[in-house]
This record gives C-alpha cells, sequence and structure tokens, in this order.
C-alpha cells in the first residue's frame, strides 16, 4: 500500500504467489494519472514497478507472462513501444518509436501540460493548454474550457493525441483548456468526497484557481474573456460555471446537459447524489436558472435516450420565465451528444466568436 490508487489486477501467479498490477500516483514526480505496471508478493512483500517512463502505459503480456510491450506516451510526447521483463520491468530492446516529424513540419504545437494548486491551495490539479497554429505570444487571447466533471473518471487526455475537436476551436484564435478538478475520479477518497451531494460544485473553484495560476506563468491567457463548454454531464457543468461563477465565465455552451439530477437515471445520479433531498434542488441549474449572467447556447436532441431532454427544456423555461437572452436549438430525431454533429459543432464555434471575437 501507499499513496497511490490500483486500477486493476492484471495476472496472479498462484503458484509462485505473485500478483501483477496496474496502479496510478506511484511515481511522485509524475503526473498522478499516469497508468503504470507493478508486482508484489502475497505477503506484501517485493513491490516492483515495473514501467517508469515519465507517461501514461499500457501493456500486452506473453503467453506465459515473462515477458510484456509496454507502449507509453503522454499528450507532449509520442509514442514508445519496448520489450520489457515481467520480473523487475528491465529494458530488452526499444521496438518502435512514433515519428511526429510530418506532423510538426505541418505546424502542429504539442499541448502545454500544467498544474497549479485547487481551492485549498496544496492540492495539485493538472490539465493542458491548446494553442492555435498561429500561436504569438505578443498577443492576448481569449480561453475556452473544455469540461466535463463526471465522477466517474477522469477526463483530461494522458497518451498521444490530436484533440481534433479542441484544436478547430483554438485555431479560430482561442486556448483551449481541459483541467480534472476535485471530484472527479482516481485521486483520493477526499479529493472524490467533493461531489458527494454537491454536483453543482464540478471542481469549478479549482479550476478557477488553476486558470488563475496559468495567466501568471502565461502572459498571452486573457482570463477577463473565459469561455466553458461540454455535453452531458459537461453540459450540467457548463451552465453552472455561468450560474455560479458569473463573474469568472463570461460564455457557456452546454449540450444534452442533465440540468436537474431528478430528471436522469437513477443508478448514475443517485451514485454522487444519494437519495432525494434538497441537495437535489441546491445542485439544479433548472432552480439557479435565474442567476444566468453571460452569453448561453444550450443544444439538445429531441430524442436523446441518455439524458431526459425535458431536462434541458425545464432550463429553458426557467429562462423564459426569468426574462433571460439565450440561444437554443433541439435538433429533430437526434440523440445524445448531437453537440459534436457538424451543424452544432459549427454553432458553437460561432457561439464563441461572437461571444469574444466581435
Amino acid at each position: 500500500s501507499g499513496k497511490w490508487v490500483v486500477r486493476k489486477i492484471e495476472h496472479v501467479d498462484e503458484k509462485n504467489e505473485v500478483i501483477w498490477f496496474a496502479a496510478m500516483g506511484i511515481h511522485p514526480n509524475q503526473d498522478p494519472y499516469y497508468l503504470h505496471l507493478a508486482k508484489v508478493n502475497f505477503d506484501g512483500s517485493g513491490l516492483t514497478f515495473l514501467t517508469k517512463a515519465d507517461g501514461s502505459h499500457r501493456w500486452e503480456f506473453s503467453p506465459d507472462h515473462t515477458l510484456f510491450v509496454d507502449r507509453w506516451s503522454r499528450v507532449d510526447h509520442p509514442e514508445v513501444a519496448e520489450f520489457r521483463s515481467a520480473k523487475d520491468g528491465s529494458l530488452i530492446r526499444e521496438l518502435a518509436r512514433q515519428d511526429l516529424t510530418p506532423l510538426l513540419e505541418e505546424g502542429f504545437s504539442m499541448p502545454i501540460r500544467f498544474s497549479a494548486p485547487g481551492r485549498d491551495g496544496k492540492t495539485m490539479i493538472h490539465g493542458i493548454l491548446i494553442q492555435p497554429t498561429d500561436f504569438d505570444r505578443n498577443q492576448v487571447y481569449p480561453v475556452i474550457e473544455n469540461i466535463y466533471a463526471g465522477p466517474h473518471n477522469f477526463h483530461v487526455p494522458k497518451k498521444f493525441g490530436l484533440q481534433i475537436s479542441q484544436r478547430r476551436l483554438a485555431e479560430l484564435g482561442f486556448i483551449v483548456v481541459q483541467m480534472d478538478g476535485m471530484g472527479t475520479n482516481w485521486r483520493s477518497k477526499k479529493f472524490h468526497d467533493y461531489c458527494w451531494q454537491n454536483l453543482a460544485d464540478a471542481g469549478l473553484p479549482d479550476r478557477i484557481a488553476w486558470l488563475k495560476a496559468a495567466a501568471q506563468k502565461y502572459s498571452w491567457l486573457d482570463l477577463s474573456r473565459v469561455g466553458i463548454y461540454g455535453g452531458s454531464a459537461g453540459g450540467q457543468n457548463a451552465l453552472s460555471a455561468l450560474l455560479h461563477h458569473g463573474k469568472f465565465y463570461k460564455a457557456a455552451a452546454s449540450d444534452c446537459g442533465c440540468h436537474d439530477n431528478r430528471m436522469d437515471k437513477i443508478w448514475w445520479n443517485e451514485a454522487w447524489m444519494g437519495k432525494l433531498g434538497p441537495h437535489y434542488e441546491r445542485s439544479s441549474n433548472v432552480f439557479h436558472a435565474h442567476k444566468l449572467k453571460g452569453d448561453l447556447l444550450l443544444t439538445v436532441g429531441e430524442l436523446d435516450k441518455n439524458v431526459d431532454p425535458a431536462s434541458t427544456i425545464q432550463v429553458v423555461n426557467a429562462l423564459v420565465k426569468a426574462g433571460k437572452d439565450f440561444q437554443f436549438f433541439m435538433i429533430p430525431g437526434a440523440g445524445h451528444g448531437i453537440g459534436e454533429g457538424k451543424y452544432l459543432f459549427r454553432k458553437r464555434l460561432e457561439f464563441f466568436v461572437r461571444s469574444f471575437q466581435r
């Protein structure tokens, strides 16, 4: 045991009494969300961390579990494949290394990894920043946060990838950011407990603290122009940002949000909210809709079978009653996540351009 998280038992050798397992947070100087492989004897002795490279790892064992192929990368490091011993993790040979030269020659820039203390001034919050291809450090850029604070997992990418959706937005002259605030999973129980009966929190105080720290380091971030967007639980989170932190977030695009947890499937919502009580109303975007400040884009699919579209319609009704201005699109016949479809994706891009670059 230690100050790290066991994610999965990978293999049990009953004859030799050895367990191989996946863990996170085992290397103190690395991102605590990186996945690593370790082994330990049944009696707790012989704990060995088999992967050490600074990145998130995945692996495949040989049939006899004496060897494994280790594939690791970071958002700012290409994937490397290595052949290693399952006994002590020693390197046998490097098998392949991803060549990013053609991509970099086209102007691709790596995401910037950044960490800063959250609301308590000490717990580190980890995230990334994505810049436009024509980035000029002598200019200042509005900031758009991509949020999904579902408590069942963490959500910031850790492996190398293109982040195409976020980059399409960044290319219009924005810095796009992602981070995992308190209330998300796989750090500690204390970290996770912020979500309990409190989904409106969404780690937003940590996200604001992270952004303010980032702006101190990177002068090209304009925190007078901060927007936020998300879908599903992220749709709930994005609207919550405007309702509860309207002095910081100036615009939000919310797709298919679960805006009142009494309207959604029991198995997911009661896992974080418990039995019905006054705390459901405190976390309801419908109840707080009259507090809206800033620009809002609401979108939903007519036939969403995951989150009831009535959840969004109730927000629309509350906003109308409160005399608030906003944009709303319901797509006939569409299901969950339609905000990533061609039409509404374009509408989201247009929305942020009009909000921050007019």
